[in-house]
């Protein structure tokens, strides 16, 4: 086992380029990744790297190497998960991604529901709501709600349709409108940081409008323009599972009712996996069976 980890540190800095990188990837110090390559190299009798102030590159033996024992190494560690599964029993760890205000509003039910049920598995959660690099920056997963995917790099399982509505404090002006065209486009708050807002895209029937927000202001946390919201200060367009308790308690009220914002959907993004690690597929059924029972959706993706 010390020399099939021997193996994975190295592959793990081939990949990376760096001992720095390949230590934080493999949840170690530099100082083992560099003893470990070392002693493998020492067995070897080769070198399999070539190391400089600036970078770390493969040798001709080291590529060669590399390439021959980059699938054994891992059709070994699928062999040995699928034997640590055969109990019922999951291990290992999940360093996941989720946008902040899921994060806060829906996740923790599933993550409670989720530990009780497999505590043998680490969780480590990581809220943004930038668009995380899931490979550079390590997740096992990412949950995203958006529209539809763009990534070459990744691969994607979407879960349901996330319902959203037009939002605003009951005294706002917008609450008296009945058409797209008389909201004001400075009281429109947009959801985003890049620059020029978004466009909201709105449908009624066989009609069409586009309506540009965000002009003025915009932020890239539902929360955030939930609130400002609250204070009368112009209309959003947010996931219910945001402004729900608001609109219970009356804080916010559903502007243009009628008119049905396009979808956006929840959708689990991973690494570019050739199959998923058992422990990955278990945390993505047990998430999309937890949404589903939980009625974030009624719209469900099939195939």
């Amino acid at each position: 086992m010390k020399d099939l980890q021997g193996l994975r540190l190295f592959l793990s800095v081939a990949r990376e380029g760096s001992f720095a990188e390949a230590a934080r990837q493999m949840g170690t110090t530099p100082a083992s990744v560099t003893r470990a390559v070392a002693a493998l190299e020492e067995s070897l009798r080769a070198q399999l790297l070539v190391r400089t102030t600036r970078q770390v590159s493969l040798t001709s033996d080291g590529a060669a190497f590399a390439a021959r024992v980059d699938n054994l190494v891992s059709e070994l560690d699928s062999a040995m998960d699928s034997l640590r599964h055969r109990d019922g029993t999951a291990h290992g760890a999940l360093r996941i991604s989720v946008p902040v205000s899921f994060g806060l509003c829906v996740l923790p039910d599933v993550l409670v529901g989720f530990r009780l049920s497999h505590p043998q598995i680490t969780l480590t959660v990581d809220m943004s709501d930038q668009f995380v690099d899931i490979v550079g920056g390590g997740f096992d997963l990412a949950v995203r709600i958006s529209g539809p995917p763009k990534e070459s790099s990744t691969i994607w399982r979407k879960i349901c349709a996330v319902d959203r509505l037009l939002v605003a404090a009951p005294e706002a002006p917008e609450v008296a409108i009945h058409m797209p065209d008389e909201l004001q486009a400075e009281r429109c708050l947009g959801y985003g940081t890049a620059g020029g807002g978004e466009i909201w895209r709105l449908s009624h029937q066989r009609e069409r409008r586009s309506v540009r927000a965000g002009g003025q202001f915009a932020g890239n946390n539902g929360d955030l323009l939930a609130r400002i919201a609250q204070s009368g200060a112009g209309v959003a367009l947010l996931p219910r599972f945001i402004v729900a308790d608001a609109l219970a308690a009356g804080r916010l009220v559903q502007v243009l009712p009628e008119w049905e914002p396009e979808p956006l959907w929840l959708t689990l993004y991973y690494p570019p996996y050739t199959q998923l690690p058992p422990t990955v597929a278990l945390f993505s059924a047990f998430f999309e069976n937890a949404i589903l029972a939980s009625g974030l959706s009624a719209t469900r993706i099939t195939g």
